[in-house]
């Protein structure tokens, strides 16, 4: 159906205006009865943050999500500008995307005085009607509701005038949603202007005799901790907020994964080579997220962001696909050995509770080997390798490292007692390098469990008796 271009042909055609929140509701309604997926590309939140925020919105309530870093409070918001419809109608040319047959600003209300029906449409689209704004200390009022506009003075008009008013972000997301990230960050002066908005919806700015009847759907987000403590954010701006709901971490490593695989950056490398990474490896590098958040020796206030375990699962397959290309080697597949280089992608990520210089690197070091201790005693007793250890207490050795060559640990699989039968308990592909994977992973996971010896050079390690 083609669009109205006017007034008239949209009060014609028998479209009803909404407000955002009766919109939002409606579309939330249509996917529920559909079974369509409300918020994409959100994992972990299933049974516990979408249910509430689901009922915000069924209720109009506006919502401050409550988590530490890198709990998808963002994504989050963003999301729920799925839930606007594709377009909506508005005077064209108007800053507060005014409603075609109830405009608010004083220059839609004249247009419309002197066209009448034949006053022009535009049709919104859902992306301009989302706004958002971080909070930080040097924010004004102007930026967020608006000031006068020295140059529209200049042109002759009044100071009395509402047309010498620029109008902030607030009021330009009129009929939108309005996401202020870290809120407890705004000064308080900044907070007390948020009033109006969120109870009588409306903003009033600087003296101007003037009300704008906004219609906001507002989002903020902001760290529990900032949040609850007391002159960082006033008590009355709580009140106004009708769902708070607080964000997690994901729960089970299985999440954490999902998220990793999703979220990992990629690049083509021309087909040359294939990249595995064996499930394993994958729990590796989730587990040491999921250890530092439960370790007395990080700053838990700040949390260990799902960034930490997304880094680090790129730099594990960055360096596989570095030796893959170094060695000339179909398959890169991470191995154990690579694991010393997540300190670089750790570090700076997560906020070590201790000052003490030096200590961070030896926190990262123990977090690694407990997890690789945790994921091998997963998967594996130690018992089941009683042949593999005789073979070690008979004199035998065995020299791995991050540079060699796949086909060498291939090679000395028929010499390792329960290999064969350990890479089929992992489902490890057939590669060479996944094979090496598998070798490095049991001799690491019996030396923590103080089975074997390792006797540690700079890229090679020896696993004896």
């Amino acid at each position: 159906m083609a669009k109205a271009k006017t007034v008239g042909e949209l009060r014609d055609s028998g479209y009803a205006v909404l407000s955002v929140r009766d919109e939002m509701r409606k579309n939330l309604v249509r996917k529920l009865e559909s079974g369509e997926t409300v918020f994409e590309g959100i994992v972990g939140f299933e049974d516990t943050v979408i249910p509430q925020v689901q009922n915000a919105i069924l209720a109009g309530q506006d919502i401050i999500l409550l988590g530490e870093r890198g709990q998808a409070k963002s994504r989050m918001i963003r999301s729920m500008l799925n839930l606007l419809d594709e377009t909506v109608p508005a005077i064209a040319g108007c800053e507060l995307n005014d409603n075609p047959f109830d405009p608010i600003c004083s220059s839609c209300k004249e247009t419309l005085r002197h066209l009448g029906e034949d006053t022009p449409v535009e049709w919104v689209s859902r992306d301009k009607r989302y706004g958002e704004k971080l909070a930080t200390p040097d924010i004004t009022i102007a930026d967020l509701i608006g000031e006068v506009d020295p140059i529209r003075v200049a042109e002759g008009r009044y100071l009395s005038d509402e047309m010498t008013i620029h109008y902030g972000l607030i009021p330009r997301t009129n009929r939108g949603i309005f996401c202020i990230n870290e809120l407890p960050d705004l000064s308080e002066r900044i907070q007390v202007g948020l009033f109006n908005i969120m109870e009588e919806r409306d903003v009033q700015i600087k003296g101007y005799k003037i009300r704008l009847p906004l219609d906001i759907f507002l989002v903020a987000s902001a760290n529990p901790e900032d949040y609850t403590n007391r002159g960082r954010i006033i008590t009355p701006l709580k009140d106004r907020f009708g769902a708070q709901i607080r964000t997690h971490y994901p729960k089970e490593i299985e999440q954490e994964i999902q998220i990793m695989d999703k979220e990992r950056d990629t690049f083509d490398v021309g087909g040359r080579y294939q990249v595995r990474v064996p499930q394993f490896m994958k729990e590796v590098v989730a587990e040491f997220t999921n250890l530092a958040r439960r370790s007395p020796d990080v700053n838990q206030r700040s949390g260990v962001s799902v960034r930490v375990s997304i880094g680090n699962y790129e730099t594990v397959v960055s360096n596989a696909l570095r030796r893959a290309i170094t060695l000339k080697e179909p398959v890169a597949a991470p191995r154990v050995s690579d694991l010393r280089y997540l300190n670089a992608s750790t570090q700076g990520k997560i906020e070590i509770e201790s000052m003490e210089e030096g200590r961070e690197p030896r926190i990262i070091e123990d977090l690694l080997k407990r997890s690789v201790l945790n994921t091998f005693n997963r998967h594996f007793s130690v018992h089941e390798f009683d042949d593999l250890l005789r073979k070690f207490d008979e004199g035998s050795s065995v020299e791995v490292g991050e540079a060699m060559n796949s086909q060498q640990y291939v090679d000395k699989v028929g010499d390792l007692a329960g290999m064969r039968n350990a890479a089929k308990q992992l489902e490890a592909g057939g590669s060479s390098a996944e094979v090496a994977s598998v070798v490095e992973f049991v001799l690491e996971g019996l030396h923590l469990n103080r089975r074997l010896n390792k006797d540690r050079q700079e890229t090679t390690a020896r696993y004896r008796a």
